[in-house]
Formats: structure tokens, C-alpha cells, sequence
């Protein structure tokens, strides 16, 4: 886990005709985002980041000269390595942490995989995919996921349906 970059914020299209684009905004939203000027490995290059007044950003890339290119980057997530950001108190862990892994309940059963994670203001939710697609929402209470791991995350039984 120590290794897997950090998503700070997603591009979610073009704005104006300059080459700028909006952001969507994760974990500590504009305030996380702006003491990194690097993203992706160094493909992306901040040279000036706003508040777009809705919780999001406007951002302008040295390498984004226009619209069109700036049309080209939607759906791009912008990541850092991890060591370029704070060290975690107990407790605390980055989104990307829970992405992608395997799901269980508290008895051992295998029920998915955790593809999002989601905050609309009271907890943390966790979005779990079934294997036949279907997907469910889970809190990310202690009585609702126990623990988890960098492996696996486990949710108790009755927060899931079958």
C-alpha cells in the first residue's frame, strides 16, 4: 500500500476556451490539492488552481494549451505518491486504501469487492460489487466494518443482503 499513488481530484471537463479544466475534489479538497504542483508521475504540471465556488476546482496545467486538450483530460484522476503527502494519525486512511479490496463477513464469506468510497456528509460509505454486478452501501461505522486490512475488509452480517 505504501507504493499505491494518492487520487487527490478528477477532471471532470473542459472550462472556457483557455485550456483550463474543473476538478472534482477529494479527501482534503482545494487546500489538499494545492501544495502539489506535480500529478501522475510528472505528466501534469500545476501552474494556477481556484475554488470553483461548489466544492470543486478550476485548475490550469503547463501542458494543457487549449480546449480540445483540455477536453482530453476528462475522467483523468490526478494522483501524487504517497510519501509526498502527511503522515496519517491512527485511525486515519486514504480513500485509495479501500479501493479495490476484497470484501468478507465477519463469519469468512467472500462478498465482492469495495469500488467506491463516498462521503455525503455523516460517515464515510463504502460501495461493495457482488460478483454478479449488483452493487450495495455499507457505513464505515465500527459496528458495520469491524476492520480491515491492506487485504480485506470485513463487514458484519447483517449489514448485507444475499
Amino acid at each position: 500500500m505504501q507504493d499505491k499513488p494518492v487520487t487527490l481530484a478528477a477532471v471532470t471537463g473542459a472550462h472556457g476556451v483557455a485550456g483550463e479544466v474543473r476538478l472534482k475534489l477529494f479527501g482534503e479538497g482545494l487546500e489538499g490539492l494545492k501544495p502539489h504542483k506535480s500529478f501522475n508521475e510528472g505528466a501534469l504540471t500545476l501552474s494556477k488552481v481556484r475554488s470553483d465556488n461548489k466544492g470543486g476546482a478550476i485548475a490550469r496545467f503547463a501542458e494543457v494549451a487549449d480546449r480540445t486538450a483540455a477536453e482530453k483530460l476528462r475522467g483523468t484522476v490526478l494522483t501524487v505518491p504517497r510519501d509526498a503527502l502527511p503522515t496519517l494519525e491512527e485511525g486515519e486512511f486514504y480513500y485509495s486504501d479501500l479501493l479495490g479490496l476484497a470484501v468478507v463477513t465477519d463469519t469468512g464469506e467472500a462478498v465482492g469487492h469495495v469500488c467506491a468510497v463516498e462521503n455525503f456528509g455523516a460517515t464515510e460509505i463504502v460501495e461493495i460489487e457482488k460478483p454478479d454486478g449488483k452493487k450495495f452501501m455499507v457505513p464505515l461505522t465500527e459496528q458495520a466494518v469491524p476492520c480491515w486490512t491492506a487485504q480485506e475488509l470485513t463487514i458484519a452480517e447483517g449489514f448485507w443482503d444475499r
